[in-house]
């Protein structure tokens, strides 16, 4: 049963979050005593102060998680253990989810309905598959002559470095670290600077559970310290990292610079919603189309903001869309009743604020939305319309809520203005050809493609993108784990008997 606005706040008043790094298995200031302080967007309160990771902070975690991995506490650990280690922990979250999901909501001011669903469902979701599948990953025999036995097997790849995002703090933590743990790899996770808190208080659990000291290290920091440093450590076996494009790059030259570990990519997006000629406006499709667009008020990387919608439904698709997007509830993220909450930082809310400024500036027609008159970083959900495919909010992540509709005459057109970016993680289109459906999500270059709903997929399916939104490593489904494991073949000669 949801809590009420008012008990969700009693939860708020008690919490007193940690904010120190957690490394060896032992909570700490970082090495030169620095911190920073983590705020409420939604209020401009701080929260705590955190310890402000640098590379001698990353030098001991990974001192650490090489000690540990070495020894094989857990990298060879029977795979039932760690499976039982990761059930526990997804029980630990399940039974600490008011008390996550509020503080996730103060750290990023996200609504607390998302983050129940986000940190109650998901996050303890991802432990137990990942769990259930750490005893199910086999290797392979290769074929040969009656003189060699070819054994195909995986191993750890070793220590695993994780760069978090913002916009889904437990989340993206979840996604790096299940199916690091389920394999047997040590880690050392940064969460992001905005929104440290949940990723630490995860620390706790998996302490509890039962996870080895070194196995897990959390690090706060800036990604140009503590990011940095775990890019360019020569321990560091691989890194998986979620955020920007232009971040990413940096991944890539960090491992250049150093010991050429792997680097899993997960990036920004300009996901195309394309509603064709065929297709029903109808609620359903109003719903998917608002959401795609304004869930976690557009901070979302797979965020549908371009709209390509067939001339004839342009005028229909339009009314409707501002009616269901006018009922969105800017508030209190705390509040059961907030559907959106506030932008994560001043710096951030300026940002979108000056590309729905750039919107007007070029031509485009603002519908409805805007800025905001509430205390903390709000904007309401923007609607534009008479967008073309060369204008700048039409071309660079938002990261806010943006929605641009876009005028399309034929199914190619659609598909040539989706394919013009230079982005590829996600697109939705509706229609009720099968064959249209078909014919566009082959042709989409991206890593998802969602058929008559917005969708990321679920756990059983990777996400990841093409161009310049991810590497080819994927994140979720059985393809994570590839990440963190390396192959090695084991060749036998053998005699005839």
């Amino acid at each position: 049963m949801t809590l009420s606005h008012a008990e969700f706040q009693a939860i708020a008043n008690k919490l007193k979050p940690r904010g120190q790094a957690y490394i060896n298995g032992k909570f700490c200031d970082a090495v030169d005593g620095e911190k920073f302080e983590t705020v409420n967007p939604a209020t401009g309160q701080v929260l705590t102060s955190v310890a402000y990771c640098k590379s001698a902070d990353v030098d001991k975690a990974v001192a650490a998680a090489r000690r540990v991995f070495n020894a094989g506490t857990w990298s060879r650990a029977e795979p039932e253990h760690r499976k039982d280690v990761l059930l526990k922990i997804a029980a630990l979250v399940r039974e600490h989810s008011n008390e996550l999901a509020v503080l996730e909501s103060l750290d990023t001011g996200k609504s607390i309905t998302d983050c129940l669903h986000e940190v109650g469902t998901e996050v303890p979701n991802f432990f137990q598959w990942y769990a259930e599948l750490a005893d199910k990953t086999f290797g392979k025999i290769a074929p040969t002559g009656p003189d060699a036995l070819a054994l195909i097997t995986k191993e750890p790849a070793g220590i695993a470095g994780a760069v978090l995002p913002w916009n889904f703090p437990l989340v993206m933590a979840a996604w790096k670290i299940a199916p690091a743990l389920a394999v047997g790899c040590s880690a050392v996770i940064k969460p992001a600077e905005q929104t440290p808190l949940t990723t630490i208080r995860l620390a706790e659990l998996m302490q509890e559970a039962g996870v080895p000291e070194g196995v897990i290290n959390i690090v706060p920091g800036f990604g140009e310290t503590a990011g940095k440093a775990i890019g360019m450590h020569n321990d560091i076996d691989t890194v998986s990292f979620t955020g920007s494009t232009e971040v990413g790059r940096m991944f890539m030259r960090y491992s250049g610079d150093s010991n050429l570990k792997g680097v899993g990519l997960e990036m920004g997006g300009k996901s195309p919603f394309i509603v064709l000629e065929d297709a029903a406006i109808n609620d359903d499709l109003i719903e998917h189309a608002a959401m795609s667009a304004f869930w976690n008020g557009g901070q979302n990387c797979s965020a549908n903001m371009r709209q390509l919608i067939a001339a004839p439904l342009v005028e229909e698709f339009t009314g409707r869309i501002i009616d269901r997007v006018k009922a969105f509830q800017l508030g209190d993220p705390l509040d059961p009743a907030t559907d959106i909450g506030s932008m994560i930082t001043k710096d951030h809310k300026t940002m979108v604020m000056d590309y729905i400024q750039a919107g007007m500036d070029e031509g485009a027609e603002k519908l409805t939305g805007g800025g905001s008159d509430l205390p903390g970083y709000f904007i309401e959900p923007t609607v534009f319309q008479n967008v073309t495919p060369d204008m700048k909010i039409a071309r660079e992540e938002i990261f806010g809520p943006v929605l641009g509709i876009m005028p399309v005459k034929t199914t190619e057109e659609a598909l040539a203005v989706a394919s013009d970016t230079d982005y590829g993680l996600h697109a939705t289109v509706f229609t009720k050809d099968i064959d249209r459906a078909i014919h566009m999500a082959r042709s989409l270059p991206c890593g998802t493609v969602s058929v008559n709903g917005f969708s990321e997929g679920d756990i059983k399916t990777p996400f990841g993108g093409y161009k310049q939104s991810g590497s080819l490593a994927r994140d979720n489904g059985t393809e994570a784990l590839e990440q963190y494991l390396q192959t090695k073949t084991i060749w036998i000669q053998t005699s005839a008997a």
